[in-house]
């Protein structure tokens, strides 16, 4: 049996989406450093236009922001980012060259439902 139900938007809920490796690595970073319960991981654009790019970093949220919990990890999002942050993907990768976090834009990491 087939039902025509249509698929949940879980987007507004969870905006962005972090890998099990950035989570893991964003909590030892909150505790290594001892960051305190009011700071969340700040996901959005520097810039403008053209050369606009993305954006992470612990902060505090002002009147500007909407805050998200995903998977145990404060989210916030300035309000007038985020439509260019939706349905993207946080990673932590090694490499040769180093290890960092990363953004993937929905198209590019499948994240998009």
């Amino acid at each position: 049996m087939t039902t025509n139900l249509p698929k949940v938007n879980n987007d507004l809920i969870a905006p962005v989406h972090i890998s099990e490796r950035a989570r893991t690595e964003i909590r030892e970073t909150l505790s290594a450093n001892k960051i305190p319960d009011t700071y969340g991981l700040r996901v959005g654009l520097r810039g403008g236009g053209c050369s606009a790019s993305f954006l992470l970093g612990f902060d505090t949220p002002t009147e500007h922001d909407q805050v998200y919990l995903i998977e145990n990890i404060k989210v916030i999002i300035d309000h007038r980012h985020l439509m260019y942050v939706l349905g993207t993907t946080i990673d932590y990768e090694e490499g040769e060259n180093g290890s960092g976090f990363t953004i993937a834009t929905g198209e590019a990491s499948g994240a998009s439902q």
